[in-house]
């Protein structure tokens, strides 16, 4: 399994950076009310920014990779890969976003990445 590591790693990059291409795109759009006089102006912003339209084909390309990794692999090894993400939204948010990561944040991705370790160390 531990052969696959960089199929899954793909995907779950590519899921990772499709969830930071859309936030930047959303931040770019604005925030906005739910309402019906909002669903035309809004979803026609939404449907022509670049970085959204980048985010939904990184999506896509990202399901593809996945389809292939659960073809391959044990999805009790593959899903917890996908904490990894966890780890590149959050680092990405901090530098690209200048959002707070604390201490328990940190604290957080260092108990994913040693959960991660154990996962890939467990394969047969």
């Amino acid at each position: 399994m531990n052969r696959y590591i960089p199929l899954i790693l793909a995907g779950v990059l590519l899921n990772a950076a499709a969830q930071i291409v859309i936030k930047k795109g959303m931040s770019d759009i604005g925030t906005f009310e739910f309402s019906f006089e909002n669903i035309i102006p809004v979803g026609l912003k939404v449907v022509t920014s670049p970085f959204v339209i980048t985010g939904v084909f990184f999506y896509v390309v990202s399901l593809v990779l996945w389809l292939m990794v659960l073809s391959r692999v044990d999805v009790s090894y593959a899903y917890p890969m996908l904490s990894v993400g966890y780890i590149v939204a959050a680092l990405a948010g901090k530098y690209l976003f200048n959002e707070p990561l604390g201490l328990v944040r940190w604290a957080g991705i260092i108990v994913i990445c040693i959960g991660v370790y154990l996962i890939t160390r467990s394969a047969a």
